[in-house]
């Protein structure tokens, strides 16, 4: 029996694993802040008002690292297989990018080393995927996909 790839569709989305809502994050921050200058206040009641500035420069740090992991908390790769095409959608700070490749040309490269990513090509469009997953699945990413191209390209 051949399948149709033509009316299937498969779909993976792979997200970064988050575990601090927004809401939950600006509460630590205030409660990090809320310690730190409490702590601040007191060195300057004793007359060591050099420590409000480190506390500044501490908190100031502390925001920027805060707003780089708000800024990435909802990166995502969105991975669509259809209409004989494979689309990968990824979004990374805000930032979306869409990669079409057609799967006839499509060549697939399997991670070989621990940090590899997933290597599509077709027809000189590359891209990489599995940014967002671990080693295992990453692995498991591949062979599904290697499955769902070889096994609707080339069964009976």
């Amino acid at each position: 029996m051949k399948r149709d790839l033509l009316s299937e569709r498969r779909e993976w989305l792979l997200r970064r694993n988050c575990s601090l809502s927004p809401q939950q994050m600006g509460m630590a921050y205030g409660l990090m802040c809320l310690f730190s200058f409490s702590v601040a206040t007191g060195f300057v009641m004793v007359g060591m008002w050099q420590i409000l500035i480190f506390t500044m420069l501490e908190m100031t740090a502390v925001a920027a690292a805060f707003l780089y992991f708000a800024r990435h908390a909802t990166d995502y790769e969105h991975i669509v297989l259809a209409n004989g095409k494979l689309l990968v959608e990824k979004c990374s700070g805000g930032k979306m990018s869409v990669t079409q490749l057609e799967l006839y040309f499509l060549r697939l490269q399997m991670p070989t080393r621990p940090r590899d990513l997933i290597h599509l090509e077709s027809k000189g469009v590359a891209v990489d995927i599995g940014y967002f997953a671990t080693e295992p699945r990453r692995r498991t990413l591949a062979l599904e996909l290697r499955a769902e191209v070889q096994g609707g390209m080339f069964s009976n």
